[in-house]
């Protein structure tokens, strides 16, 4: 069964919920509200300009079995606490947004978070999801303050000399959410007009590149861009097409038009300390690549948007 049916009836609800500022899932998970920053890990050396981002570390030996941790790992740590920590975001519909009627924050991209407490815990509600700004994903998660981050997260080297990357799990690619009567065809069409994306995402910085020079416009979460589009205050939102495709079915006044014009691998970030986590996290996501669990949870949040793709490959340094 897809969301995609849901989302008409849980657009005004659903931008009430991104400030209600809830702090638990009524099923019991963990929700904190959204974190002040904290103060990052020590600054790490910059990666070479030839860095290849999608390269993470390479998984050793077998998959442990759940509540069987290897001692002195950070997984067992993460069992002793109880729970796995999450940072995400609470208003990417499809990826990390709060169901107005349960409360729960849910999508593609919290099930990657729930799918690695299963591996833990055995449990995948065994999770406190602590919601997160876009420009703290990578502080927070350099310093330990979240076991992962998993929040429509680009690879790149620049966020590599603070993090390191699991595999990537999911590709997209930058598109445009203009009003039904633009005559815009793609982001080059935008010169001169106001583009709204998220402060602290690659988005943001894409616009910035674009020859036809469009004002780059942040705000401090995808509904926030929807409402100042909403309001005129921007001509445009410019992000990855899936964030796009959540906000397209919450305004019947607009439409995403043009072709990707950039790549965007997403991976989930963890701290530099602890690289047998990083090793844990991509044994779990090759097995769910492999066993079919992937591509169940792509039916499951974005299957109205077609057959799902294969899952993206694996590369290992």
């Amino acid at each position: 069964m897809t969301r995609r049916h849901t989302l008409a009836a849980v657009v005004a609800v659903a931008l009430l919920g991104v400030t209600a500022g809830c702090t638990a899932d009524r099923d019991g998970a963990r929700v904190e509200p959204p974190t002040a920053a904290q103060p990052s890990a020590p600054p790490q050396a910059a990666p070479e300009e030839s860095c290849n981002a999608r390269a993470s570390l390479r998984p050793t030996g077998a998959l442990p079995a759940p509540r069987k941790m290897p001692a002195g790992t950070h997984m067992a740590e993460i069992f002793k606490r109880g729970r796995l920590i999450l940072g995400t975001s609470q208003d990417t519909l499809l990826f990390s947004s709060r169901n107005p009627f349960t409360g729960r924050i849910e999508g593609f991209d919290v099930d990657m978070g729930r799918q690695i407490a299963e591996a833990i815990f055995g449990d995948p509600d065994k999770i406190q999801i602590k919601v997160i700004g876009y420009d703290q994903r990578v502080q927070l998660a350099a310093n330990g303050t979240v076991d992962l981050v998993a929040d429509t997260m680009t690879v790149n080297c620049e966020r590599l000399a603070e993090v390191d990357f699991s595999a990537v799990y999911y590709e997209a690619g930058q598109q445009v959410l203009v009003n039904k009567g633009s005559t815009a065809k793609g982001i080059e069409d935008l010169g001169g007009k106001r583009v709204c994306a998220v402060t602290g995402s690659t988005s943001l910085e894409n616009i910035a590149k674009v020859g036809s020079r469009p004002q780059p416009v942040g705000r401090a979460g995808w509904a926030d861009c929807l409402v100042a589009f909403q309001q005129n205050e921007v001509d445009a939102i410019s992000t990855d097409d899936t964030i796009l495709a959540g906000l397209a079915a919450q305004d019947p006044y607009a439409k995403v038009v043009g072709p990707k014009f950039t790549s965007e691998p997403y991976a989930m970030a963890i701290s530099k300390q602890y690289p047998e986590f990083t090793r844990f996290v991509n044994q779990v996501l090759a097995r769910n690549k492999a066993d079919g669990r992937w591509k169940r949870t792509y039916d499951t949040w974005l299957g109205d948007f077609g057959t799902a793709p294969a899952p993206p490959r694996a590369a290992y340094r």
